[in-house]
């Protein structure tokens, strides 16, 4: 150990030197477990070329971040380092003491997840050959990709992928001083169900309702509060999803269902066709009923402080300010010559056009346009068939109700309800107050999305603009339920925040 550790202060900046000297005075061996100490003399050295440039960077790669796992294969993290930093060179302003880490989980439906590696991981479509890590490591990010426990696991139910991601968290912290990289500015990132996760992350940084969970892995003794949040189409609101996605679609009777289901580890997508029976179309009706009273009771202002809200016909200013995010979807595109104002007449008639400027939405003619995705209820299936039902499980019950309207018209008898302490540890809107601590946050789910309802997206960031925080949300046109799509635009925020504080 003694060894690794002079041999990093011989490579790293005089200017770190003193930090990883404390550290060895520091460290400890967590009682019942190994050391959570990183070793920074096990790397190897990779390189990848990402716009013509060649990144040298070292691997770290399958590093336990808990002393005491229950599923070593997944409760790992890969780092990656540039090797410039080992130089006292930099990259993008960014120094071995400066640089900003980079924490992208790979959960997808809520599933479980392996540490993630540069150009064989991640979501969305590649650009030039690079994806979202090796972009990070080409503009000087450290990057640290967690592998977190999913639901087809017994000691996967909820609330475990959020213990795991919070302990990668914790690890990085604790090992700040003996690292490249500043872990005061970890930003994490996720898509769909990741997504979701990556906002519970921020919103719930430092919560004593997890410590206990933490303890009994080993969590490194370190706060796990992060620096800022990025989210594509987070899955997230689970206990109230299903009543606004009814409230979204309601009235659109045909559906295109994706069936999730995972393959030795790889998770696939299938489509089924079909309409919604009388008692689904009741079920719709049912659930979209009791949305408003929902929305109501969070007191959600606009910027301008005036309430949004819902009238008992689902109608209000909080429809007006979700299909505004629309309309300004639908200006971009046609601004940016994404399309024209004449395709927009054809192929989207809930839109109201002058000239480049949309007028009005028609919020339902819009829904019908996209269509349906999911069954009601969406998430809370009455026959436990959906993959949160399985992620509300226990280790005994595999799966679980967690709402009190599918419990109650259940088509399985006997069926279980999760416990309120972790259906609350699964939704952010519980944590997030204006002492949530990452101010900065960047939300993103597409105008074709059928994953979620729109309104969970507008709900979670009004909820953390009502709190002060700083929060970026755009509906990119015509975009389906995907992520990493537009990472120009994703590392000039993040870069952003880091060099200026603000988006």
């Amino acid at each position: 150990a003694q060894q690794s550790l002079n041999a990093t202060n011989k490579e790293l900046p005089m200017s770190r030197k003193p930090l990883i000297t404390a550290l060895a005075f520091g460290s400890a061996t967590l009682a019942g477990g190994a050391s959570l100490d990183f070793d920074p003399a096990q790397y190897s050295e990779k390189t990848v070329t990402v716009n013509g440039e060649t990144i040298t960077y070292r691997a770290y790669e399958n590093i336990p971040y808990v002393a005491n796992p229950v599923d070593a294969a997944h409760q790992t993290i890969n780092i990656y380092i540039p090797a410039a930093y080992y130089n006292g060179g930099s990259i993008n302003g960014y120094t071995a003491a400066t640089a900003p880490i980079y924490l992208p989980n790979q959960i997808g439906g809520y599933m479980p997840a392996s540490a993630g590696v540069p150009g064989a991981s991640g979501f969305g479509p590649k650009k030039e050959g690079a994806d979202a890590m090796q972009t990070a490591l080409a503009k000087g990010y450290i990057v640290a990709s967690p592998g977190a426990r999913g639901r087809i696991s017994a000691d996967g139910k909820a609330p475990a992928a959020i213990i795991d991601l919070k302990a990668a968290v914790r690890y990085l912290k604790h090992n700040d001083a003996n690292m490249a990289g500043d872990a005061g500015k970890i930003i994490s990132n996720g898509t769909s169900a990741g997504g979701a996760l990556s906002i519970l992350l921020g919103a719930s940084s430092n919560a004593p309702d997890y410590e206990a969970a933490l303890k009994t892995l080993g969590a490194a003794d370190a706060p796990d509060d992060i620096y800022a949040v990025s989210a594509y189409c987070p899955i997230s609101i689970l206990d109230h999803a299903d009543s606004a996605y009814e409230w979204e679609f309601h009235g659109v009777n045909d559906y295109e269902k994706i069936d999730i289901r995972q393959i030795d580890y790889h998770v696939e997508r299938q489509l089924q066709k079909g309409t919604l029976s009388a008692a689904e179309q009741q079920t719709s009706a049912d659930l979209k009923a009791q949305f408003p009273a929902y929305l109501n009771s969070l007191n959600l202002k606009n910027a301008d402080d005036t309430p949004l809200t819902l009238d008992a016909d689902g109608n209000g200013s909080f429809r007006d300010a979700v299909a505004a995010y629309l309309g300004k979807s639908a200006e971009t595109a046609l601004k940016s010559g994404q399309t024209t104002a004449a395709q927009l007449a054809a192929d989207h008639p809930w839109l109201t056009l002058d000239g480049d400027r949309v007028t009005a939405v028609d919020f339902a003619a819009y829904a019908k346009t996209i269509g349906r995705q999911k069954t009601p209820p969406a998430f809370d299936a009455l026959d436990l068939s959906s993959g949160e039902n399985q992620l509300f499980g226990s280790a005994s019950e595999d799966k679980r109700h967690f709402t009190a309207y599918s419990q109650a018209h259940s088509s399985i008898a006997g069926a279980g309800m999760a416990d309120a302490a972790t259906i609350k540890q699964m939704n952010p809107l519980h944590y997030i107050s204006d002492k949530t601590a990452p101010q900065h946050w960047r939300i993103r789910v597409g105008t074709a999305d059928r994953d979620t309802s729109h309104a969970i997206a507008v709900i979670l960031a009004t909820k953390l603009a009502n709190s002060g925080k700083t929060v970026d949300l755009a509906m990119p046109w015509q975009v389906p339920h995907s992520g990493d799509y537009d990472l120009d635009e994703l590392f000039a925020w993040m870069d952003n925040v880091v060099k200026n504080g603000q988006p």
